[in-house]
């Protein structure tokens, strides 16, 4: 068939989208039915809908069928394009506050300005921070079951800068790293940049299929494996001991790197001890500060055993050099006055308050959280499309993210993940009534919505 057929079916096909003749959400002819109606090879339809779906326009979806995508979202779901424009509800990202931080903030600033430490701030840092407070954060650390001595920890600009020297510091282009099904958005944009393959394991409702870890450990040459024990985003599970035991037992017999993701960690309540005080010989341990104390405080810190740290100290110096000392001071002053013990308590109960709320509008619907977090996971019903509903609630002035900046599996699950942290509390009803109201106009039109069994 001459290219030029091919690029007239491709540029129809996206003119119709974009025009709006067809609409979001019509399912396209099968490839099969193109082909015919079209009078070209299978082959060919198939990679017309292959390029539509590269260029955004459409989503293949198994045993459903292609279908027109939502274009008005913006790319990512917004993950990109943070903070919400004014005036928009977000529940999309996570940044709680607590009255009086701002207040907090001051007072420690000023503390800080007579405490005569101010001149060593002004200069370059060690790449992994100063000795003293590697100290603070190693005994930090040690609260939450992880042993480890201050030369095992360095400092980053949060814990997404953590996972990013990990992968330049650990692995290689090309390298295969086996994650959840759905994981944080931040892995998989670090996987990207370096050049990482991700293969999903299946998620169960308590955690990841171990068996179809194993089955996969048999099938390619896994390098690693990125986790979030406690507490998982967007799932909200936390791995019991026997299942963190079971995966410690699976990464020593493939001798597989094991990447610990603890940001959300202080949201449990006792959680069993970290995965990488399990197998401290093969695990980094990645956590900060930005949900327990401030998004804009981009302090976090790595732990990983002592013959790693030198190559995780030149990906620090290769990407930011070290961590700002007036940053990691502050953090390390509340860390060691307890306010930071305060605040995730606060935030803790914050979360569980916020919960209810979601609990009481979607009280008969089927949704995973867990109760001290801040953040639900919402499967649509049959048949209704989640770039739609995303839609639909930005022009209403909310932000929702799909499950699409979430999903590691070439088909994308129809569901919304609701962050509950940034709107105001007296705001949060409202907004997720009207997510209710949305879901349940396309619902009535088109499936059922999802209730508890």
């Amino acid at each position: 068939m001459p290219r030029a057929r091919y690029k007239q079916l491709v540029d129809k096909l996206s003119a119709d989208i974009r025009s709006g003749d067809l609409p979001p959400g019509t399912r396209l002819p099968t490839h099969r039915q193109l082909s015919e109606v079209e009078g070209v090879a299978l082959v060919t339809a198939s990679r017309v809908y292959a390029e539509l779906e590269k260029m955004g326009l459409v989503s293949g979806e198994a045993g459903r069928g292609t279908f027109v995508r939502e274009t008005r979202l913006p790319p990512g779901q917004g993950i990109d394009q943070h903070p919400v424009p004014g005036g928009t509800l977000d529940l999309n990202f996570n940044s709680p506050s607590i009255d009086g931080q701002s207040q907090l903030l001051r007072e420690a600033l000023r503390q800080l300005s007579v405490s005569g430490e101010l001149e060593p701030l002004l200069h370059y840092q060690p790449h992994a921070g100063r000795q003293h407070e590697r100290s603070i954060i190693a005994a930090h650390l040690k609260n939450r079951g992880l042993d480890v001595s201050e030369n095992q920890v360095l400092f980053t600009s949060g814990a997404q800068h953590g996972l990013a020297i990990t992968v330049l510091a650990l692995l290689n282009p090309g390298d295969i790293v086996a994650v959840d099904s759905l994981i944080y958005p931040g892995f998989k944009t670090v996987a990207e940049v370096g050049r990482l393959e991700l293969v999903p394991i299946p998620c169960t409702d308590a955690g990841p299929d171990l068996n179809a870890l194993k089955q996969l450990c048999q099938q390619r040459n896994l390098k690693a494996v990125y986790t979030q024990p406690t507490l998982h985003n967007p799932l909200g599970w936390v791995l019991s001991l026997e299942q963190r035991e079971a995966l410690v037992a699976i990464a020593r017999e493939q001798d597989l790197l094991l990447i610990e993701d603890a940001a959300y960690a202080f949201h449990a309540d006792n959680p069993p001890p970290p995965i990488s005080s399990l197998a401290p010989e093969r695990s980094v341990y990645v956590s900060g500060v930005s949900k327990s104390l401030a998004t804009g405080l981009r302090c976090g810190f790595v732990a990983a055993p002592s013959n790693w740290i030198g190559r995780l100290e030149r990906a620090i110096r290769a990407t930011t050099w070290n961590t700002p000392g007036l940053i990691t001071a502050l953090t390390c002053r509340w860390i060691e006055d307890g306010t930071l013990a305060r605040l995730e308590t606060q935030k803790r109960e914050d979360a569980q308050s916020r919960q209810l709320i979601a609990s009481k509008i979607f009280h008969d619907w089927r949704y995973t959280a867990h109760p001290n977090a801040y953040f639900i996971w919402l499967p649509l019903p049959n048949e209704v499309r989640a770039d739609q509903v995303c839609a639909k609630l930005l022009e209403a002035g909310i932000s929702v993210s799909s499950a699409e900046p979430f999903a590691t599996t070439e088909h994308v699950p129809h569901a919304l993940r609701l962050a509950l942290g940034s709107v105001k509390k007296e705001q949060l009803e409202g907004a997720l009534l009207k997510v209710k109201e949305v879901i349940e106009d396309f619902a009535g039109l088109r499936g059922t919505v999802p209730r508890k069994r």
